[in-house]
């Protein structure tokens, strides 16, 4: 099965370039920064909340805003936004597309247009963040490792949203909010070091606020996102057919709010339930059903028996 999107299908007759361009190094320079300041915190983490530094409000400020900017990527950048998995009204629309802004793993164009593109050439040549690109050999898949987590981000190619996201360039709100992705990045930031030091009534809650709500938070979702591209490409269960090496990987669940079931993702894109066998927990399945039941989210693309008897099974390997 294919995703919703259809990359690969021509746009007004012609098929457009999988790539358009380099990024700029002043962009490359950004990205690198917002990669590295907060897994550098989250190395700082450790010591710092050693007897000193971290409390139940900072605590709760960063499961808040990890639920927030996390649902914001799960729900709306990637089963909304990138498969069209449900259809949404305009403020639930611009609402995923702002919390999702709020976890600065890019603007919600590039980041669809980079996973349309994942999907298009999943484990193969065009993939951005295979695990698979240079061989199978132990260097060769540690080297692979590191491009799928981590490494691929650095690269300058852009992936083409012409191409792969007509639709959001097409959509007036969605552009402006991809526009305004500095903004968001802004906010995510100091939201939490607003709220901190408005609840403890000090400069030093703002401040740890900020380190644990703020960048703490964002490098474990980012970690979490991008062990998706390694570890559930890599290792884990495939009870579905899929015609690339996406797996199952059951202890990333929670935190990854089922995103780790993604076996069955690759077998049926669309589909907005990732865990659909007993057991296997899917906190964004849930979120959208909320949604649908206050009558936000429509159309939602559930899975239904006769829809899964059509996945072939595959065997199940670890």
């Amino acid at each position: 099965m294919t995703s919703a999107s259809a990359p690969e299908r021509p746009f007004r007759g012609v098929t457009k370039p999988v790539l358009d361009g380099r990024r700029p190094r002043a962009e490359q320079l950004l990205v690198g920064v917002f990669t590295i300041v907060p897994m550098l915190a989250l190395v700082a983490a450790v010591p710092l909340a050693w007897g000193w530094g971290l409390t139940w409000t900072d605590i709760g400020l960063a499961a808040g805003f990890y639920l927030l900017s996390g649902l914001g990527v799960t729900v709306g950048f990637h089963r909304y936004f990138t498969h069209q998995a449900f259809k949404a009204n305009r403020g639930l629309r611009n609402g995923l597309a702002i919390a999702g802004s709020m976890a600065l793993q890019g603007d919600v164009i590039t980041w669809v247009a980079d996973h349309r593109r994942h999907h298009a050439f999943a484990d193969k040549e065009g993939d951005p963040h295979s695990p698979w690109l240079f061989g199978t050999t132990p260097a060769a898949l540690a080297r692979g490792f590191w491009h799928a987590h981590t490494g691929w981000l650095f690269g300058r190619d852009r992936t083409n949203a012409a191409r792969f996201t007509p639709d959001l360039l097409a959509d007036r709100d969605i552009a402006a909010i991809s526009r305004q992705f500095p903004l968001w990045t802004v906010v995510s930031l100091l939201a939490p070091a607003l709220l901190g030091g408005l609840i403890s009534l000090s400069f030093w809650g703002a401040l740890t606020a900020f380190f644990w709500a703020g960048l703490v938070r964002v490098a474990v979702l980012h970690h979490v996102t991008w062990s998706i591209n390694s570890i559930c490409h890599m290792i884990g269960k495939r009870p579905f057919a899929a015609r690339d090496k996406a797996t199952n990987v059951w202890p990333l669940a929670i935190l990854s709010m089922g995103e780790s079931w993604h076996n069955l993702h690759h077998a049926d894109p669309t589909c907005a339930r990732h865990g659909v066998q007993r057991g296997q927990i899917d906190m964004s399945a849930r979120v959208i059903r909320i949604f649908e039941e206050l009558g936000w989210a429509r159309d939602v693309r559930w899975p239904t028996p006769a829809r899964l008897a059509r996945l072939t099974p595959a065997r199940s390997s670890s």
